[in-house]
């Protein structure tokens, strides 16, 4: 009988042990500290800089497995800064659609180690309701730290180029030539992510830092 139960048990205790690690490999995107940021040439000779937030999403990561990551995120449009208001209004509505398309949307499809602390990460990525596969070099995540709230979180930083024109960004004042030769604005967008992750029960933890104890 002592031995049935201890079987039981142990049988128990091993149909939870992968439950509990899939659990801890997931992570929720933390928005306020969470960033895209994106660099395009303009007039050939100068870089234009911009960025955008609102990000959320889910990752799972196994740092022991990468083909067992993958990453949903989306950003919201709405928020698109170049520290030009007028323009920003201008870049949301007639080259973003804000209002048709809201969010830019990522969904990753596989994810390799690329070297020590590196991943490539392919996925597909949604503007304007296109779609078209990239890939992600990421550094990272680096190992995790205690936040001022006391929350674990996790960063990581990745990098990649798009081509506007593929996502149907284009106008005039995008696409006219300029006398040096090339357009006002380069086809070739890079894109900068700056993520922090933390596990889905501590999201919720926001505000000041708590006060040390007496």
């Amino acid at each position: 009988m002592l031995t049935s139960l201890r079987c039981a048990a142990l049988g128990a205790f091993l149909m939870l042990v992968p439950a509990v690690y899939a659990q801890d490999n997931n992570w929720v995107i933390a928005p306020l500290d969470s960033f895209a940021n994106f660099t395009v040439k303009h007039m050939v000779f100068t870089t234009a800089r911009g960025s955008m937030g609102g990000m959320k999403g889910t990752v799972v990561y196994d740092p022991k497995d990468p083909s067992k990551d993958s990453v949903e995120a989306t950003l919201e449009v709405s928020t698109l800064n170049t520290n030009n208001a007028k323009r920003d209004d201008q870049v949301r509505t007639d080259y973003f659609d804000v209002k048709q398309f809201p969010q830019i949307v990522f969904k990753s499809t596989k994810v390799v180690s690329a070297g020590a602390g590196k991943l490539s990460v392919t996925g597909n990525l949604t503007i304007k309701g296109v779609t078209r596969q990239v890939v992600l070099a990421v550094d990272g995540p680096f190992p995790p730290v205690k936040d001022a709230q006391g929350r674990t979180k996790v960063g990581l930083q990745a990098t990649t180029k798009i081509s506007r024109k593929d996502y149907g960004i284009v106008g005039t004042a995008l696409d006219g030539a300029v006398e040096a030769g090339g357009l006002i604005v380069s086809d070739e967008v890079q894109l900068e992510l700056d993520i922090e992750m933390l596990p889905p029960s501590q999201a919720g933890i926001v505000g000041p830092a708590a006060k040390p104890a007496n």
